[in-house]
């Protein structure tokens, strides 16, 4: 019996099949497939939602253009993240990185220091880790993405992010401690209601 990863492999070999034939319905569809963790991946890198939405842009470009040149030598999710990955990194050496943070540090110490016990619902739950996730290391915030969110390998991340397995397993064993000091920050002790 075949498992699930399977099936959407095979999915994607044939939306990417029928793109290459000119079917703009079926690169719509990979759109729809990948646009929501391709934007997370590329927020969390680039630490700016609005750049992150215009590279996201920029990402479904060159895959409709570059199309042709996949190979099937990985799975389509690692290749369009490795897209991302590579699309941020060029633009955060184009911009300063100092421009990019667009957090206000009032407002997430505001927050943080809540008088009355919290209340989260699953969209505020969502929304802390994410304001959490903003203050990792980018190497962190990106394995713990692609781990987690994107349900990736380890293998599928070296490849995604060209680290060798040894420093991925740390930065995601630093990240999960760092993103839960993070939140103990944020949310002091209501950190119960989140975890």
């Amino acid at each position: 019996m075949r498992n699930l990863g399977e099936r959407i492999e095979d999915k994607d070999i044939e939306l990417v099949l029928r793109v290459r034939e000119g079917d703009l319905n079926a690169f719509r569809t990979l759109v729809d497939l990948y646009k929501d963790k391709s934007l997370s991946l590329a927020a969390s890198i680039v630490k700016n939602p609005a750049l992150a939405e215009d590279i996201v842009q920029d990402v479904f470009m060159k895959v409709y253009k570059n199309i042709g040149k996949f190979k099937f030598k990985s799975s389509f999710a690692t290749w369009i993240y490795r897209i991302v990955v590579n699309t941020c990194y060029s633009e955060l050496k184009r911009k300063s990185n100092t421009s990019l943070n667009t957090e206000n540090d009032q407002t997430l110490r505001e927050i943080g220091h809540a008088e009355q016990p919290l209340q989260l619902t699953g969209e505020d739950q969502r929304k802390y880790i994410q304001k959490a996730m903003k203050m990792l290391r980018p190497d962190e915030a990106l394995v713990l993405r692609l781990f987690y969110l994107c349900e990736m390998s380890l293998k599928e991340i070296e490849a995604i992010t060209k680290s060798n397995s040894s420093k991925i397993r740390v930065d995601l064993y630093r990240g999960r401690k760092n993103l839960k000091q993070q939140l103990e920050q944020l949310l002091g002790d209501e950190i119960d209601y989140l975890l």
